[in-house]
């Protein structure tokens, strides 16, 4: 007889398991770290958020949000990267991803998170923040050399 199938644990289950193990600062044992050198260029990013944006027949029913957090623990942390990859949230910096997601996905990631949060003695934050695709082209990058404005062809000339 061969092995049996392990059934895939939810990601709040996998975090109930990490409470019950404790949160508190120890390393993760047997799961790599997360890499942060696989986060793409800054204008391969800003090429993700602009095609969203450029999408002509968007779900009605999706939003366009961010996810941001400050999270001490390594082992939260990595779990939170995990599920927002997996959810089909994409990374713009280390610790904020946009999504554009149905409502009821926006609602899952929302109490999934908060349930997370409320779980474990921390002095952690994270913060989700819907945004219109208005807001978001008139998105500014500031550091790198790099201008959005030309990407999204939204700069005017006049002619006199």
């Amino acid at each position: 007889m061969g092995k049996k199938q392990r059934k895939e644990m939810t990601f709040l289950e996998k975090m109930a398991k990490l409470k019950h193990a404790g949160f508190e600062n120890s390393k993760m044992i047997g799961q790599q770290s997360i890499d942060l050198s696989s986060i793409e260029e800054l204008d391969e990013r800003i090429k993700q958020i602009l095609g969203i944006l450029s999408v002509t027949n968007r779900n009605p029913l999706n939003m366009l949000f961010f996810v941001m957090y400050d999270i001490e623990s390594d082992k939260v942390r990595y779990q939170i990267v995990k599920y927002l990859l997996k959810k089909g949230c994409h990374r713009i910096q280390r610790s904020i991803f946009l999504a554009d997601l149905d409502t009821r996905d926006y609602e899952e990631i929302r109490s999934s998170l908060a349930e997370v949060q409320s779980c474990y003695d921390n002095h952690d934050s994270i913060m989700i923040v819907p945004v219109s695709t208005e807001l978001l082209r008139s998105m500014k990058v500031i550091g790198k050399t790099i201008d959005v404005d030309i990407i999204i062809k939204s700069k005017n000339t006049l002619f006199f």
